[in-house]
């Protein structure tokens, strides 16, 4: 008996070291493949340069939109559509920030209005300012100290977080909430320091809320400024104008873009996606231009190298991500009423930089199972499978029991860019791109193998 089970066992590991050479030399392929043809960087090239930034509801939004289902034809998916999703529509328009001290002039800071802001309606409204460094210091401020005051949220984006996200999530309580704690007491708007890990006078847009409170602006201003500001406050009176146009422009219908080549075993799902939309500065190429082209280069891989998958392979470019998740939520929707079965769902949105793993939320069966995958993406310099964590496209999959994951990359430069004019395609390194592509390309191939 002993020398059964001890043939079995022999045969079994025997199986698995063939299984883990042959998951090898197709690693091996995926690689070569995208590193020497991937086509990811080209259409980031014509994506950013020719469509430049692509705000939900802008007509370069709507440009991306044929943009992506033209790519995914081209990369050889089996069915091409746009999905149908109403989003909101918010306009930036013409804004100005000054600043002067009872002695001196008017002087012009760089800013930018808080994505889904109200503005001033292109009136100046002005007012002193005061700043506080933390929510707990703001709390502290009785009303009469806010009222018709401007509030200057000085608070850092902390340095001290290897992983930078962690810093920005830190930070970003301030963004989203600080206009409607203004409000509460009766201040004229506010006045946020970027979310931003550079040492720089780059101002960052991004998301806030209101909250059922009097509808008044918010801005940001980049590193460096905050600094000068500071200073000033400490020695002496300072007051602000502002002068802004944006504001929500109610609804319009848009479209998510999604392509996919079809199971040959069954039609359960695997999404890998992106964000089509941009914020209305830059070029949108890490944020997310890069995670659109890297899932269509996933799916052109398979079809290059004739890659059987058992599983519907599925990337979505998903609408209005950066001030609305309309096209995540819709998508959801869809896969819910249709009785869509999705096995897994991976996101790239945090940049085109060299990848070091994938975050992985989902069951502890599940994520032992990657984990024990890692051997295999250690030569492409993938090594992290620890984080658990997901993409916000595909968090109403992940809502509904869907295993979910998003690709990490190295996040040291992220933040210096991020929601910023300074997103261009420049920023972007071709390796760095492809690789990003590749990891997410051979999870696919062992997620649809073994699931």
């Amino acid at each position: 008996m002993k020398k059964v089970l001890g043939t079995i066992c022999i045969v079994l590991n025997l199986a698995a070291v063939a299984q883990t050479k042959e998951d090898s030399i197709q690693f091996s392929k995926i690689s070569t493949e995208i590193l020497n043809n991937g086509k990811a960087y080209n259409e980031l090239r014509d994506l950013t340069k020719n469509i430049g930034h692509r705000l939900s509801g802008s007509a370069a939004y709507e440009k991306s939109v044929q943009w992506a289902a033209q790519q995914l034809r081209d990369a050889g998916a089996d069915k091409v559509w746009l999905q149908e999703v109403m989003i909101p529509v918010w306009e930036r328009g013409k804004e100005s920030l000054q600043i002067k001290t009872d002695a001196g002039k008017w002087k012009s800071l760089k800013m930018l209005s808080l994505g889904n802001s109200e503005g001033t309606g292109g009136k100046n409204i002005s007012g002193e300012i005061i700043m506080v460094k933390s929510m707990d210091e703001y709390e502290k401020l009785p009303a009469e100290k806010v009222k018709d005051k401007i509030v200057f949220f000085n608070y850092p984006f902390s340095q001290s977080y290897i992983e930078t996200f962690k810093g920005y999530s830190d930070a970003a309580k301030y963004r989203t909430t600080a206009a409607s704690l203004t409000a509460k007491k009766g201040g004229k708007f506010a006045i946020i320091r970027s979310l931003s890990s550079a040492f720089d006078d780059v101002p960052h847009t991004g998301a806030m809320r209101y909250q059922d409170d009097k509808k008044i602006p918010a801005v940001a201003i980049g590193n460096t400024v905050a600094d000068e500001l500071e200073k000033l406050l400490k020695s002496q009176k300072v007051t602000a104008k502002l002068n802004s146009n944006c504001g929500m422009k109610g609804e319009r219908l848009s479209h998510s873009v999604i392509g996919e080549i079809t199971g040959k075993k069954d039609q359960n799902v695997i999404v890998v996606g992106g964000h089509l939309d941009s914020w209305d500065v830059g070029e949108g190429a890490h944020d997310d231009g890069a995670g659109i082209v890297q899932s269509i280069e996933v799916l052109r891989t398979f079809k290059k190298l004739g890659i059987q998958n058992n599983h519907t392979i599925r990337v979505v470019c998903f609408a209005n991500e950066e001030n609305g998740v309309k096209g995540g939520i819709q998508y959801g929707k869809t896969a819910k009423e249709n009785n869509e079965k999705h096995i897994f769902a991976i996101e790239s949105d945090a940049g085109g930089f060299t990848p070091r793993g994938v975050a992985l939320e989902m069951d502890e069966t599940k994520r032992k199972q990657i984990q024990g995958w890692k051997s295999l993406f250690l030569p492409y310099g993938a090594y992290d499978f620890e984080n658990q964590y997901s993409g916000t496209d595909i968090y109403p999959l992940r809502d509904m029991g869907v295993p979910t994951a998003e690709l990490v990359p190295d996040s040291q430069r992220y933040f210096d860019i991020h929601h910023t004019e300074e997103d261009t395609f420049e920023k972007v390194n071709r390796r760095e791109l492809l690789l990003g592509a590749t990891v997410m390309t051979q999870l696919i191939y062992m997620v649809d193998k073994n699931w």
